[in-house]
């Protein structure tokens, strides 16, 4: 199309190059806010993750690491999994079943199977099953765990 304007001023229907440019960033950067919004996911799954290995692995301290101190029932549940570990080997497995929540603040549900074998002891294995739900909250860079119940999945089996 010829311009034959002589003032050459803009169309009104017609766009600046700076206009098209700065669309063409947006929509550039549109996947990588996703990404950045589907980190939080990830990184609380990557906690329990961690938690939970560290419980497999007969460490209790990186499993409380976790945790928040301040929680409601966090003395009561490090004296439970202490004595659990101390007294036999922990497998875990872990299923998400929902993941909730902001950047600042997450609510998971967990279908986590618990085995406890204390054959050592001569006293067998344990299974355990059951729907957790936990809230974590973000301080700073790290995600801690707020809320988590039941505490009781985590207590030794009665003998």
């Amino acid at each position: 199309i010829l311009d034959l304007r002589l003032h050459r001023r803009l169309h009104p229907h017609q766009r600046e190059l700076p206009d098209v440019t700065m669309t063409r960033r947006l929509l550039f950067l549109l996947p990588l806010a996703a990404c950045l919004r589907a980190d939080s996911q990830h990184e609380v799954v990557d906690l329990i993750t961690s938690a939970s290995t560290g419980l497999s692995a007969g460490k209790p301290e990186v499993f409380l690491e976790a945790f928040d101190a301040a929680m409601p029932g966090y003395e009561k549940l490090s004296a439970a999994v202490t004595a659990l570990v101390s007294g036999a080997e922990i497998e875990c497995s872990i299923e998400v079943t929902s993941n909730q929540g902001d950047d600042a603040s997450r609510m998971l549900e967990l279908d986590w199977i618990l085995r406890i074998d204390r054959s050592e002891r001569g006293e067998g294995s344990v299974r355990r099953q059951e729907t957790v739900k936990c809230s974590l909250r973000k301080t700073g860079k790290k995600w801690r765990i707020v809320a988590f119940e039941p505490l009781e999945f985590f207590a030794p089996p009665k003998a």
